[in-house]
């Protein structure tokens, strides 16, 4: 185990998600949270580069995304973010905002259930993920844990009116160590 950040051999910095710096809960804990807002993650800038990564990445190149001058002659303010580049900001929302499960040795992405994109993301905004703890289900030697996740937009926060970007159900699948 070497220092953290750990820099692979393709230049990537590594991250263990179970080293990450969140309060650590038991199960007993999570299920007395289920209903609870848990929190919300820091604000996450949505730029170009970013964008057009994503876009050649999922050969999504439509230019609404990576076109300013396009987008704005189809009527946007500019590019926007795909819809799935803001679902796929959970994972780094979730390890940033969400309790650590007290026994577990990993943890997966288990699938996001409702998944709607509310309103545009505009390229140059920030957001951020509000996470409410849906469900905890308790299976041998797993718990699965069910966030109900709303990403608003800085300047369209859902406690002054705004309406979402995305609205989604996430779910995570902990694998629990023989000790838990």
């Amino acid at each position: 185990q070497g220092e953290r950040p750990m820099i692979t051999e393709n230049g990537v910095e590594d991250y263990d998600p179970r080293e990450r710096d969140v309060p650590e809960w038991t199960i007993d804990e999570f299920q007395s949270h289920v209903g609870q807002e848990i929190g919300v993650s820091p604000w996450y800038d949505v730029t170009q580069k970013d964008v057009d990564a994503f876009a050649v990445a999922t050969d999504d190149r439509n230019f609404i995304h990576v076109n300013p001058a396009r987008a704005k002659e189809s009527g946007l303010p500019g590019t926007i973010a795909h819809g799935f580049f803001t679902l796929s900001l959970l994972a780094g929302f979730s390890y940033k905002t969400t309790p650590k499960l007290k026994g577990a040795v990993m943890g997966y992405n288990y699938g996001v259930d409702k998944a709607r994109f509310v309103a545009q993301v505009p390229v140059g905004s920030r957001v951020r993920g509000r996470y409410t703890l849906a469900d905890v289900q308790v299976k041998e030697g797993a718990v699965v844990t069910a966030y109900d996740v709303k990403v608003e937009i800085e300047g369209q926060e859902l406690a002054n009116g705004g309406k979402p970007a995305l609205v989604a159900t996430s779910r995570g699948y902990a694998v629990m160590g023989d000790d838990a």
